[in-house]
């Protein structure tokens, strides 16, 4: 494993019965990075990362995340990253004070560090006022922060992320980007799966997901540079209506360019891309098929 890479995939595949949800997918994430992986639903992401994660053996392939190997180091795999679902995590009968305690304990801090990162946290998310109240009575915006807050509690080398801005509004999703920003500074790697295409925009480099390939792989520039589009959503317009083939030529083989990575990032505060609060997807009400949730 190279030393710069902390994800390294190579022809990983995973099928449920006759049907494929990951078709040989290779790619390799850097250290420091914030990784997006996009495509409509039911394209296989859910399915890619809960084997990355060590959720979920793959059927062939290899991977390596963190200097583990996804077939035989699956639990080493889990203490080293931090994972926020499509549904949040926290528990909804506990107040947060109580939330951030229990991942605390799960991540295995020590008494006195849990202390630390809950008043810690507190304060960052402007929270403290509501400090002993149930989740359950917190607006969605906050429990998405919350969330994305307690799984990264132990600093770990790097954080998946499954659609983690599904269902809130535009504003709402914009702050949330600040908080990836902000850890990915903090060193830590982002790897977000997400069907909003232009949240492509705040990643340093992208992959786009179709039927279960990696149809394309790039910088966001260099994505719509490649395709001759003004925005990620009509690349991956452009890859769906161009079939398999094409987008595999185009695509597939992409240099993987990081000379616009954060530098280049949207600023804290920035105006959002064109068409932000719209999303790319295929039936928004269907989920992943045939296994690829």
């Amino acid at each position: 494993m190279k030393e710069d890479n902390i994800i390294e995939v190579s022809k990983l595949t995973r099928r449920f019965g006759d049907f494929t949800a990951v078709d040989h997918i290779s790619f390799e994430v850097k250290r420091g990075e914030i990784f997006g992986f996009l495509g409509a639903n039911g394209a296989g992401k859910t399915t890619a990362i809960r084997m990355l994660t060590g959720l979920l053996t793959p059927t062939s392939g290899a991977a390596m995340v963190a200097g583990e190997d996804v077939f035989t180091r699956a639990e080493a795999i889990k203490k080293k990253i931090g994972y926020m679902s499509q549904k949040f995590s926290l528990y909804e009968d506990l107040t947060v004070t109580e939330n951030i305690r229990f991942y605390g304990g799960i991540y295995g801090l020590s008494g006195r560090n849990i202390r630390s990162k809950t008043e810690e946290l507190l304060h960052r998310l402007e929270i403290t006022g509501v400090r002993d109240r149930l989740i359950r009575d917190l607006p969605l915006g906050w429990k998405q922060k919350l969330a994305f807050s307690t799984a990264v509690i132990h600093d770990p080398a790097i954080v998946f992320m499954d659609e983690p801005t599904s269902g809130v509004d535009p504003i709402t999703r914009r702050q949330f980007w600040d908080l990836i920003y902000e850890a990915s500074d903090r060193g830590t790697t982002v790897f977000v799966t997400t069907h909003y295409m232009d949240e492509a925009e705040y990643c340093d480099r992208v992959t786009i997901m179709v039927e279960g390939r990696i149809d394309a792989l790039d910088t966001p520039g260099g994505l719509k540079r490649r395709f001759g589009a003004p925005d990620i959503d009509e690349v991956f317009v452009k890859l769906a209506r161009s079939g398999s083939g094409a987008a595999n030529r185009l695509g597939k083989n992409a240099e993987t360019r990081s000379d616009e990575s954060a530098a280049n990032r949207p600023g804290r505060g920035a105006t959002p891309p064109p068409g932000e609060g719209t999303a790319s997807r295929s039936n928004p009400n269907q989920p992943e098929g045939g296994g690829a949730t």
